[in-house]
């Protein structure tokens, strides 16, 4: 017992020795913000820190309506509350139970609210003070181990606002309406979360160790997933610590201590004497830093996850597996490289600095917003340290609000920690149902009303009220929002194709685009105005005719003329057909004759040149006898 003594105190005096060395090191109150809805006059929003259990509800609000213990003797919540769940809503709107500090436990009085039916506990500070982080009691303390069974979100209030609500429901005839909001206690600031887990590799801690092993197993899917896709960059860290130079030479050092006190951890057991030694501890942790480096150099990072679950599983201490021979068979089973893990981790007994544990005591400071990490394990996204338990679905949550709007992964969205508010009126956003098209977006902090894109087609419009198809292809998406419709073998639309948006009826129609009726030009005197035309409407448009048989319409000109009509018309049209005809065939013989007396010219012209006529051979003809040598004339 007296060694353990010596360590806490060489721990306190190390850990304020690194304290010292950064004036600006801090621990940061984590916020979530309570406004007062009604009564309207009590309208206000204050500070509330979150606690550092049960689950906050990160990314989301509540609202609820307030209650407070009748009982002065039940009004700190140390005992558990009369009758069956009291505090329990019957109506939509959740119960929010206003407790008082003191007299027990932080999270014994959630304990009870939960148990009471309370959806939510707010505790009034009795001290005006800063606000402070409610922790969880030390393992002792829960000896039913109640810590870990709360399932609903708490945080701390001042006093002043405290009293201020207490007042409210004394002299109010109206219920007090309070809207506890989380949606800005994780910053959200791009497409990528950036997320550390402070852990520890020593698994003989109890409740905390099991609770971290725990959700290692049970979170390392979404972390695979998360980091395959690129969504979130992840880094795991550890904690340690260092030995006073005055108590280098002692055995409590040397066995908590590698590299010449410079990183230590506290004994497994909490004894000097057997088991493992606190540099056992300190050995794994460089190993799965290191571990987590290699992989991420050969792009692999979330090899990590499976490193830590298998270690936990094969080389655990309760069954003294604790080893280096067994991490390597590990990571040999990983098919990771063991001399670039060996070469990352140095020389662990050398008196000098190690560069990846000397980095890791340096980030345990806070900087920035952040404040210094005291508390094993401890979660970091966005560099804003989670509040709350370390389970699967709440880290999930948490990490999931923040990612900036509209941009969450696909494992954001499944159904165990997202409810889909498009589904319910569309969320109040617009929608067309008939082109199944809507602006609802659903995303993991609520829904968002932003015209879509629809297969090439972007709409524009504030999402709400109105959304409008732009640019080419609009109008074959439900005609571009614009009326149409099909009468008598036609069909007329008042989206035009030609135009990047916007609704006009079309020529023999009127309205607004998105409804049009028909013109009545006859009526309207818009048409057929000449002097004998009558004027018949059409759906989209009119005819015209003349009056009497022996007029014809001519659109172009908007006028009738006379047409003949008489024997003596018909005759003389005849007559004039016939000459036509006659004057055609004599002059088509007429061409014929000439064209081959023509061509019989050429031909004999031609013929003329190679071969004598008759009247030439007599007079040029050669007689040969049989008894006189051939000659020429």
């Amino acid at each position: 017992m007296a060694s353990f003594l010596t360590l806490l105190v060489m721990l306190l005096v190390s850990a304020e020795a690194v304290f010292l060395q950064y004036v600006d090191a801090r621990f940061v109150v984590e916020k979530s913000s309570v406004s007062v809805v009604s009564p309207y006059d009590l309208r206000s929003k204050h500070d509330a820190a979150i606690a550092n259990f049960g689950v906050p509800d990160y990314g989301g609000s509540m609202f609820g309506t307030l209650r407070y213990p009748q009982s002065s003797s039940q009004a700190t919540g140390c005992v558990p509350f009369d009758g069956n769940k009291p505090f329990k809503s019957n109506s939509s709107r959740p119960t929010i139970l206003l407790l008082d500090r003191g007299d027990c436990y932080f999270a014994l009085k959630v304990w009870n609210g939960q148990q009471a039916g309370a959806a939510a506990v707010l505790v009034a500070d009795t001290i005006e003070e800063l606000l402070i982080t409610m922790d969880s009691p030390e393992e002792s303390s829960d000896a039913q181990g109640y810590t870990e069974k709360i399932g609903i979100p708490s945080a701390l209030i001042d006093r002043s606002f405290g009293n201020t609500l207490k007042d409210a429901l004394k002299r109010s005839t109206e219920e007090v309406v309070l809207k506890i909001d989380w949606t800005e206690s994780m910053p959200h600031p791009d497409q990528r979360v950036e997320y550390e887990l402070w852990t520890n590799s020593n698994d003989e801690c109890g409740i905390r160790c099991d609770e971290q092993m725990n959700f290692i197993k049970n979170f390392k899917g979404h972390a695979q997933i998360l980091e395959k896709g690129g969504y979130t960059l992840f880094t795991p860290h550890y904690i340690t610590w260092y030995c006073p130079e005055a108590f280098l030479e002692t055995n409590q050092c040397k066995s908590q201590c590698i590299n010449r006190g410079r990183y230590c951890a506290p004994d497994p057991e909490q004894d000097f004497r057997e088991g493992y030694e606190g540099k056992d501890v300190v050995f794994e942790n460089l190993r799965q830093l290191c571990v987590h480096r290699v992989a991420n150099e050969s792009q692999r990072s979330w090899v990590w996850w499976d490193y830590v679950t298998d270690f936990h599983i094969r080389c655990s201490m309760k069954e003294k597996k604790y080893s280096k021979e067994c991490a390597e068979q590990v990571i040999k089973s990983l098919d990771l490289p063991m001399e670039k893990i060996n070469k990352c981790m140095g020389d662990t007994e050398a008196d000098r600095e190690n560069e990846i544990l000397k980095a890791e005591q340096d980030l345990q400071v806070g900087h920035g917003s952040r404040g210094d990490v005291t508390i094993l394990p401890t979660m970091v996204i966005n560099n804003v340290q989670y509040r709350g338990k370390l389970e699967s679905g709440a880290i999930l949550k948490a990490i999931c609000a923040g990612f900036k709007e509209t941009t969450d992964p696909p494992i954001c969205l499944s159904t165990d920690i997202e409810t889909n508010e498009c589904l319910q009126n569309n969320g109040g956003c617009w929608q067309d149902p008939e082109a199944n098209v809507t602006a609802c977006k659903d995303t993991f902090r609520g829904r968002v009303c932003e015209c879509p894109s629809v297969n090439g087609v972007q709409y524009q419009g504030d999402g709400y009220s109105s959304c409008q198809g732009v640019g080419a292809g609009r109008c074959w998406i439900n005609n571009g929002g614009c009326w149409s419709d099909s009468k008598e073998g036609l069909t007329f639309s008042a989206c035009i194709e030609s135009e990047k948006s916007g609704c006009k009826c079309p020529s023999g129609f009127r309205g607004d685009g998105h409804k049009c009726e028909d013109v009545d030009e006859c009526k309207e005197n818009l048409a057929c105005q000449c002097d004998g035309c009558s004027c018949q409407n059409t759906w989209g448009g009119f005819e015209c005719s003349c009056k009497g048989d022996n007029k014809i319409y001519i659109k172009e000109h908007n006028t009738c003329i006379e047409r003949s009509n008489t024997k003596v018309g018909r005759l003389i049209t005849l007559s004039v057909i016939a000459v036509v005809l006659t004057v055609g065939v004599a002059g088509y013989i007429f061409y014929r004759y000439r064209l081959r007396s023509y061509m019989d010219k050429e031909i004999m012209a031609i013929m003329s040149q190679y071969m004598p006529l008759d009247s030439h051979q007599n007079q040029n003809q050669v007689v040969h006898h049989q008894d006189e040598p051939l000659r020429s004339v």
